[in-house]
């Protein structure tokens, strides 16, 4: 029982078929009673409304007419009203819960099913997170096939109780990782922060990142030495060989081809798809771009002029009279320098590297991968998918964008 003169809060919710001008007219009768408004939040799926306003509630409303008014206007509009009554103790403590931990979790591939929400929910429910809020990014989905290839996104935010004292984050990455070792869908957990909305730098790995397969093994294949090359290349990409003997062993193998091949390669290549997509829209949004390549430089400048990108850093193969000497000129970019390159691009942009995202697919990656805010192992090695704290698989490059946050609708 509240003691006389004290305040309560008041939650009104609002529920029923969604129309223009229904807010307003709610909102018009609390200003009427000169209602303080605490919280107020509102969802539509598929034109079905879910409003909720929070309000004080002094002795002086409680004593009005301010309920059946409500209760009056909602009948005329035609949808429910109902109210839900907190003492000022159970406000005070909801209040004292915004400092706990927040974290989103998006989850994204070509269908979404019940299945794949209810696994998503369900390893949350376990680690003792709340979800507090779900949104859809991707557009919204017809019945009928489409020749469109499909993807679809739905974004959790998600809480940890205020009296819980940790959430075992490893473990939590641990469980929503296992939902995707089928393929069919991808899951990334972030922490909820201002960082997140705030990603300005985006690191691109080149071969079989930006563009669908390695430069080195077409190369390879150009000189005749194809099979030599891509068992040196996978076995350097899963981490079992070091990278720069295991590159100068393979530009070595490359000693005499012409010129003339390199172009061929260019022709051939194909870019990886949802690449271009990707990176317009990160240009339009304001973000810089760059590319940090174990690859070669005549590839990544074809790509830096098609694509737009800001930065290119890669190796050159040492050319003499139009043949290829089998050497490269260094300094030779590896793993440590992709992340010494990051690091120098974020301080002279005048960023954290909170603000940085980097992408790769190998072994050499995931120094920058762990160095930036968002690391992301695109289409990986299965080391390099289980070292990096997010992966994609399930769909094109442009799923990046679901990761920062963008809705289908704001790329059209």
């Amino acid at each position: 029982m509240l003691a006389s003169g004290a305040s309560s809060a008041l939650l009104i919710h609002i529920t029923g078929q969604d129309k223009p001008g229904l807010t307003h007219s709610l909102a018009s009768i609390l200003a009427r009673y000169d209602a303080r408004i605490l919280d107020i939040g509102q969802a539509v799926i598929h034109d079905g409304l879910a409003l909720g306003i929070l309000v004080e509630m002094p002795e002086a409303l409680r004593s009005s007419a301010l309920l059946t008014d409500l209760l009056l206007e909602g009948h005329r509009l035609g949808v429910q009203v109902k109210f839900s009554a907190s003492t000022a103790d159970e406000y005070d403590a909801w209040v004292r819960a915004q400092a706990k931990r927040r974290f989103i979790v998006t989850v994204l591939g070509p269908v979404i099913d019940a299945a794949h929400i209810a696994a998503v929910s369900g390893a949350l429910a376990e680690a003792g997170l709340n979800i507090d809020r779900i949104d859809r990014l991707s557009s919204r989905t017809a019945l009928a096939a489409s020749d469109t290839p499909s993807r679809f996104c739905v974004e959790f935010s998600a809480s940890a109780p205020s009296s819980a004292t940790d959430v075992n984050e490893d473990e939590v990455r641990t469980r929503l990782a296992a939902l995707t070792d089928s393929g069919d869908i991808d899951v990334a957990f972030q922490h909820d922060s201002v960082y997140r909305r705030n990603r300005r730098l985006v690191a691109f790995d080149m071969d079989s990142t930006l563009i669908q397969g390695e430069v080195i093994d077409e190369l390879a294949r150009e000189a005749g030495v194809g099979d030599q090359v891509q068992a040196i290349t996978e076995a350097a990409m899963r981490g079992e060989l070091d990278f720069q003997a295991s590159f100068r062993r393979r530009v070595g193998l490359l000693k005499g081809l012409p010129e003339s091949a390199l172009q061929r390669v260019v022709e051939r290549i194909p870019l990886t798809d949802g690449a271009e997509r990707l990176v317009s829209t990160l240009k339009r949004l304001g973000y810089k771009t760059a590319i940090l390549s174990g690859g070669f430089t005549f590839f990544g400048r074809v790509l830096q002029q098609r694509l737009g990108i800001d930065y290119l850093h890669a190796n050159t193969l040492d050319i003499q009279h139009g043949t290829v000497t089998g050497e490269v000129i260094p300094p030779i970019v590896d793993g440590a320098r992709k992340a010494e390159l990051l690091q120098a691009l974020a301080a002279a942009e005048g960023l954290s590297l909170e603000q940085a995202i980097a992408v790769g697919d190998g072994a050499n990656d995931l120094p920058m991968l762990r160095l930036a805010g968002l690391g992301i192992a695109f289409r990986a090695k299965p080391l390099v998918r289980a070292s990096a704290r997010q992966s994609i698989s399930a769909l094109g490059l442009d799923g990046i964008l679901y990761l920062i946050g963008v809705r289908d609708r704001e790329t059209l």
